[in-house]
């Protein structure tokens, strides 16, 4: 290793010095507006835990606060953000929200203060280099002419089932999810479920790994998906057409045992909820908050991210907040974003 001189080593120490005392005093100018850490709903998957992991980094070094975070499923999450368990959710997904944030909601208690994303994805998709194919790989379109669901009957074969040979194979989701229901009644409502397997795989991790591989290796395949995810920032996919979404005949989906109509999914908003309670009592994390906006190709891009480089939420979150000053500044003012930049 090489040895610095004396003075070089001396003034180098006294300059990480400065900078750690700059970073620390610039932390205590913020005083925070609650005396108890900030609690978030730590939702069990990766859009979520990124969201958390970018919020709470912008509360504790431009605010000058505490964070915290309780882990666990959906509903109990939401139901104890009625409770006042938990302050902040960052994911309320408003158009297939649980009948516990419908409750807490009617009875005042939480509050959706501002869209973190609206244009969230859901649908039945092949890569795009089936219809368009992929010069830059070699691959020419397999299905030129596939736009809709429609259209399937027609290319069986070239989603055809290696273990139930003369059919075509459709990913689902895994056995119990809701989307699974839905997308087994669409099977039938569009007079599919006799030319195409229902293939369920047993995990979401198995339904990801089965579309990864088949876009390395350059094969057709027909799956359900949804957005923001790494699969959707990795890989480029393209959406089959349906029927216009229409409520009724989407929630018939779920329960019908044999509906002979069929909608598309809807294109979900996917806002920022609070306990009413916290609301009121940090207007300026709340003001923060109110302003907090991504996409589903930003939050699919950072998943990606995680997903290329084996990064926890915190990672990508860092990774965000170093590449993308000019998305998350415009949700504060200059001096929390001055405080953030000294931060990183």
């Amino acid at each position: 290793m090489k040895t610095l001189p004396t003075g070089a080593a001396m003034l180098m120490a006294a300059g990480l010095a400065f900078t750690q005392f700059s970073s620390t005093a610039q932390a205590q100018d913020a005083t925070c507006e609650i005396d108890r850490p900030v609690m978030f709903a730590g939702l069990n998957y990766d859009s979520a835990l990124f969201h958390n992991a970018v919020a709470r980094f912008i509360i504790e070094k431009g605010y000058g606060c505490k964070t915290d975070a309780l882990p666990g499923d959906v509903i109990p999450l939401l139901t104890g953000t009625g409770k006042g368990d938990v302050d902040v959710v960052m994911e309320i997904w408003r158009d297939n929200v649980a009948e516990a944030w419908t409750k807490a909601e009617a009875a005042g208690t939480v509050s959706q203060i501002g869209v973190n994303f609206n244009d969230a994805v859901e649908g039945w998709f092949v890569p795009r280099y089936v219809i368009e194919g992929d010069a830059k790989r070699g691959i020419e379109p397999m299905a030129p002419d596939l736009k809709s669901v429609d259209d399937l009957p027609k290319y069986v074969d070239l989603f055809e089932d290696a273990e139930e040979p003369g059919k075509g194979r459709f990913y689902n989701c895994p056995s119990g999810w809701v989307c699974e229901k839905v997308n087994s009644s669409k099977l039938t409502a569009y007079n599919l479920d006799e030319s195409f397997t229902n293939f369920r795989p047993g995990t979401g991790a198995a339904l990801s790994a089965a579309i990864a591989s088949a876009h390395k290796r350059g094969k057709p395949a027909l799956y359900y998906y949804w957005g923001p995810t790494w699969v959707m920032g990795l890989y480029d996919s393209y959406r089959l057409e349906e029927p216009t979404y229409d409520k009724s005949i989407f929630d018939a989906l779920k329960t019908d045992e044999n509906p002979t109509k069929a909608t598309a999914y809807p294109q979900s908003t996917v806002t920022v909820g609070v306990n009413s309670d916290f609301m009121k009592s940090a207007p300026k994390l709340i003001d923060f908050l109110t302003h907090y906006e991504t996409s589903n190709a930003l939050v699919s891009e950072m998943l990606a991210y995680m997903q290329e480089n084996n990064e926890k939420p915190d990672g990508a979150a860092m990774y965000f907040l170093q590449q993308k000053p000019d998305v998350w500044k415009s949700w504060v003012s200059d001096e929390v974003a001055a405080r953030v930049e000294s931060a990183l």
